[in-house]
């Protein structure tokens, strides 16, 4: 590996050839989103050859339903269909970001991952999206969220990293 640092590479990947290159270049884990929801045959076929533990189901929301493609096309597929398709099939991490909070600082879609994490108590869920405090944070803890993605509130310094380390 090149790096001490836990790597999970998302974004791209559309072939079982770019699998292997994430995983080869040292990546603990590689996010799928938009593959699992167009192609679920070849997803399902990367679990088995991979290992379903060696990835994250990226599920970017908008009103429950699945966003695929850089959040440009909306889906029909609910994103308790979409979770429970792939836990059934060995799938145990979930990063989801509610797109319509993304980037905005008005607080996570708490109400959203609680209703995720009590149809799913055995997944490790990571909450994206909205997160402007420190406040936030201890918010989606106690909801049952395993990790939360933080990434205006630290360019803008209304979390600074020093109180993050005091929330780890």
């Amino acid at each position: 590996s090149y790096t001490s640092l836990t790597v999970d590479f998302g974004g791209g990947i559309t072939a079982e050839e770019d699998v292997r290159i994430v995983f080869e270049s040292g990546a603990a884990y590689a996010t799928i989103g938009s593959i699992a929801v167009k192609d679920p045959v070849m997803f399902t076929n990367w679990l088995s050859a991979f290992g379903a533990a060696k990835f994250l189901l990226g599920a970017d929301v908008r009103d429950k339903k699945i966003a695929i493609h850089g959040w440009q096309e909306m889906t029909s597929i609910t994103v308790f269909d979409f979770i429970e398709q792939y836990q059934v099939k060995g799938i145990e991490q979930v990063f989801c970001t509610d797109i319509q909070k993304d980037g905005k600082l008005d607080g996570p879609s708490t109400d959203l991952y609680k209703e995720i994490i009590e149809r799913f108590p055995n997944l490790f869920f990571i909450a994206s999206g909205g997160v402007s405090s420190l406040d936030d944070l201890f918010e989606l803890k106690d909801a049952g969220c395993r990790g939360a993605i933080i990434g205006k509130a630290i360019y803008e310094n209304r979390i600074s990293l020093e109180e993050l380390k005091s929330f780890l």
